[in-house]
């Protein structure tokens, strides 16, 4: 089983990180925390194998947290999951042990295949054995083969996508379609359209409200 750390400063986006992670044969979430600090320190205490590092952070940055269990002697490995796209930002941390990058918003179904090809990384990267070139070859393609699916569909812009995730994980009771239009700034119509994209994905759960005539709203709430 392996160990995984998840690091994220929204609460509510680390559980659901967390709780996708516990749906992946192979893989439990040993602890969640919310800063660079604590990620350290939660490390130190042993039984990390991976960890899910977010970059953006107050305090302590995630690059830094990245460079810093790079330097440990038993360190664990790190996905950076982020809402980061620069190249820069992907050099250092590649630069400082990251096994893979991820950007967000992503579906279940993504982060899964990038845990299961570091899964199948690890297994044969931890043999104690002499290896051919092709051998090689064949481990370090296992973190570069593409997922099968894309996170985010062309009709969808990544950048609102990340706006309506936002706005759900400031309110854990859920929002309507409505509601999250008038938080994000969009036509109500479009924010559904992501809501329902993001509900399809298993990210969100979609529930009626009753209570009034006719048909009921629907709330929509992370995960």
């Amino acid at each position: 089983m392996i160990g995984v750390l998840v690091v994220d400063d929204q609460p509510m986006v680390a559980r659901v990180q967390a709780e996708m992670v516990d749906r992946v044969d192979g893989f439990r979430t040993v602890a969640v925390v919310h800063d660079g600090n604590a990620a350290l320190v939660r490390v130190h205490q042993g039984d990390v194998d991976l960890v899910l590092l977010d970059l953006s952070m107050p305090g302590m940055g995630g690059l830094e947290v990245c460079r810093r269990l790079h330097a440990l002697p038993d360190a664990p490995d790190v996905i950076v999951v982020t809402a980061v796209r620069d190249m820069a930002a992907v050099h250092t941390a590649v630069r400082h042990g990251a096994v893979l990058y991820l950007v967000k918003p992503f579906t279940f179904t993504t982060l899964r295949e990038r845990l299961m090809q570091y899964a199948t990384f690890r297994r044969t990267a931890t043999e104690r054995r002499s290896v051919d070139q092709r051998e090689i070859d064949e481990a370090l393609a296992a973190l570069r083969t593409p997922v099968s699916t894309t996170s985010v569909p062309k009709t969808l812009s990544p950048e609102s996508l990340d706006a309506v995730r936002a706005a759900l994980a400031d309110e854990p009771a859920g929002l309507t379609a409505a509601e999250t239009a008038e938080r994000t700034g969009m036509a109500r119509v479009t924010a559904r359209r992501y809501l329902d994209h993001l509900t399809v994905s298993g990210v969100c759960l979609r529930e009626p409200v009753y209570g009034r005539t006719g048909r009921p709203l629907l709330r929509y709430r992370l995960r």
